[in-house]
């Protein structure tokens, strides 16, 4: 927008005797007036960016030419910055200073959401208020001579500058110190770089600075500041060394919180001590203005935080399923019949769990009611194909797309991933389409027939079919590919990527919390259980939680989610390949063999490898993402994947589908 203010107005306007609400007001409008400008005055072959410095030029020569205009600009500048509290731009300013992710999450909503006003003190509060985001691109390029006269007639003078400085420096140290010595991360830092207590001797070393910078001795003043910089790489060395501990014993979002809120005191920090000792002030200071106001745009973005403090938990949630997912990947003949086989004990259980589908069906229950129970009845016949040892095939891609991105070479290793690692990856790619394409085969070979029979043995010999004619032409209505079907499969493959997301963070709380050392050694349940059942437990516990979280999380979601949805007038439902395989086979058998002629059924048919495809393919293809992001694998090497992969389809489409030849 355009400022409603032209400059002599403006400069009127100026007002020393005002109130701090009306100051502070005034200088938001000259900020404003900077920023904006009518589109007549856009300056012809420069950068819109660096209007506010031509518009900053043309200020300062009205002030030099009306002596008695600067004098009430000068007035009103000094009234501001004697009143101001000016260390909290430098030491709260863009610092979180809220005490967990939580609140600071909270306080960017309310920023978004709630006006703030200019009547405050907190110069970090009202530093939103006066510049914007852009505006650090313009501050950064300033000549030094506009610099100059900007601060004469509008900055602090060097005395309030220097000791704001020297204060926020001791601020900084503090919560430095404070931080060191939070028990969660003060538990989790490597003992040996804790022996000189670094921490400890942060705060002492910034008031010996502050002691040397009141004396004027300028050589103790570096001697200092050297030595508070060294504190500051070994509080930083400790700092990081707890990351690797976040990775062996389980994420907690606020400690990525804490420990990036620690390493970005230390760094700014050190950007006061290069501004405070500076040979050139001037320059020094503009570039650390220029980043005070570059922080305004992340500062805003809800989005950025969740981006910078969820990549370390998505990627410790995307490498607990890359463990499982490993299971699932065949890669030999041997391994290609055991899938075969335990996809055919899946499929056996399934065909029981579609039995239980109808029967919950036909009792009646309210919406939430009938989700509920199928949602158990779902889960439980998870879980048992999961104790059993057998497989359902539609939850492995979730859990092997983190395996397979875990092949490659990421942005901190340093290095892009060679050829040689892309074309391994490929081959990953088709061994997993392969083991797919078993465990499917082998769900629905098993489920089809085993459905099929009872629906006609309960015929030949109680003269009806557990699941009855109704039923079955509402299944023929409902499976159809002409109808929402393959959308609804889409939807399933969501909840199937979503299961193996809580599968993750399942285990990732459950190793945090260190609940198998508890199973194994807490008195109460040693007691109760006896040392070596207790220990047994705790392995079973640490073994299994994954996988019960994945299938009693999916079993509810396939039940429940649809009858929510209907709650809100969403007409949402689930496409499961293997239960609708089991449906249709119900259907046929209730209606005989008749029903063979008719189009519908083989709408159904045409419905089921479609449904597989989707189901499949949406939950493999949203954990792949996340996999990658997780890992920051370079957006070249990305790019680098996906033409691999189509030149392997045009060249080998085969690979992805034939299976190995058995011996």
């Amino acid at each position: 927008m355009s400022s409603p203010w032209d400059l002599t107005a403006l400069i009127n306007a100026a007002d020393p005797r005002a109130g701090l609400a009306e100051r502070n007001l005034w200088m938001v409008r000259l900020a404003e007036w900077l920023r904006h400008a009518p589109a007549t005055a856009l300056p012809r072959g420069d950068d819109a960016t660096l209007l506010p410095a031509l518009r900053l030029r043309q200020l300062l020569r009205q002030l030099d030419q009306h002596p008695e205009l600067a004098v009430r600009v000068r007035g009103v500048a000094d009234a501001f910055w004697r009143e101001i509290d000016m260390p909290s731009l430098f030491a709260d300013f863009g610092l979180g200073a809220r005490l967990s992710f939580g609140s600071e999450l909270l306080a960017r909503v309310q920023a978004r959401v709630l006006p703030g006003t200019p009547d405050t003190r907190d110069l970090a509060t009202f530093f939103r208020l006066l510049f914007d985001g852009s505006d650090a691109a313009w501050i950064a390029v300033l000549d030094d001579d506009t610099a100059a006269r900007a601060l004469q007639h509008l900055g602090p003078d060097a005395r309030q500058l220097r000791a704001a400085l020297l204060a926020a420096l001791q601020i900084l140290a503090s919560q430095v110190q404070a931080a060191g010595h939070a028990p969660a991360l003060r538990q989790r830092m490597d003992r040996a770089l804790l022996v000189d207590e670094p921490f400890r001797q942060v705060t002492a070393a910034a008031s010996a600075l502050r002691l040397a910078a009141d004396a004027g001795d300028a050589a103790a003043l570096r001697r200092e500041a050297g030595y508070l910089r060294a504190l500051l790489d070994r509080c930083r060395s400790a700092a990081a060394s707890v990351t690797p501990q976040l990775e062996a014993q389980g994420v907690s979002v606020n400690i990525v919180f804490d420990l990036d809120q620690l390493d970005a005191r230390c760094r700014r920090t050190e950007a006061l001590l290069d501004a405070l000792l500076a040979p050139q002030p001037l320059a020094e200071g503009r570039r650390l203005l220029a980043q005070l106001v570059a922080q305004l745009t992340p500062l805003k973005s809800v989005r950025a935080l969740f981006a910078r403090h969820y990549s370390l938990l998505a990627r410790q949630v995307a490498e607990r399923s890359a463990e499982t997912g490993e299971h699932y990947i065949t890669r030999d003949r041997a391994e290609y019949r055991q899938m075969l086989q335990r996809a055919y004990g899946g499929g056996a259980v399934i065909a029981g769990t579609t039995f239980a589908k109808f029967a919950i069906g036909a009792l009646g229950l309210s919406a939430f009611w009938t989700g509920w129970w199928s949602g158990f009845n779902y889960a439980l016949s998870f879980v048992i194909v999961m104790l059993l040892h057998w497989t359902v095939a539609t939850k492995q891609p979730a859990m092997t797309a983190p395996a397979l991105a875990a092949t490659l070479q990421n942005e901190h290793s340093g290095r892009s991933s060679s050829d040689e690692d892309i074309e391994r990856f490929v081959d990953r790619v088709a061994q997993l389409i392969r083991s797919q394409v078993a465990g499917i085969v082998g769900n629905l070979v098993a489920c089809f027939p085993l459905v099929l029979v009872v629906q006609l043995g309960a015929m030949a010999l109680f003269g009806a079919t557990p699941v009855g004619a109704d039923e079955a032409r509402y299944v023929l209505g409902s499976l159809t590919a002409l109808g929402p079907t393959l959308l609804f499969a889409a939807f399933t493959g969501v909840l199937l990527f979503g299961s193996s997301l809580i599968a993750g963070w399942a285990e990732n709380w459950f190793v945090y919390h260190r609940l198998d050392s508890a199973i194994a050694w807490n008195p109460r349940i040693v007691a109760r259980l006896g040392a070596a059942r207790a220990q047994r437990w705790a392995a079973w516990w640490r073994h299994n939680v994954s996988g019960l979280a994945a299938n009693v999380s999916l079993g509810f979601m396939l039940g429940l989610v649809p009858a929510v949805a209907g709650f809100f007038a969403l007409p949402l439902e689930v496409r499961h390949v293997t239960l609708s395989t089991g449906q249709l086979a119900a259907a046929l058998g209730a209606l005989g063999w008749d029903v063979l002629r008719e189009p519908a059924f083989w709408w159904c048919a045409l419905a089921i490898p479609l449904t597989g495809a989707l189901n499949v393919g949406v939950s493999f293809w949203l954990a792949f993402r996340v996999a990658l992001r997780s890992r920051g694998v370079r957006v070249a090497d990305r790019s680098r994947i996906y033409a691999s992969i189509r030149r392997r389809l045009r060249e080998r489409p085969m690979s992805f589908l034939r299976p190995p030849k058995f011996g």
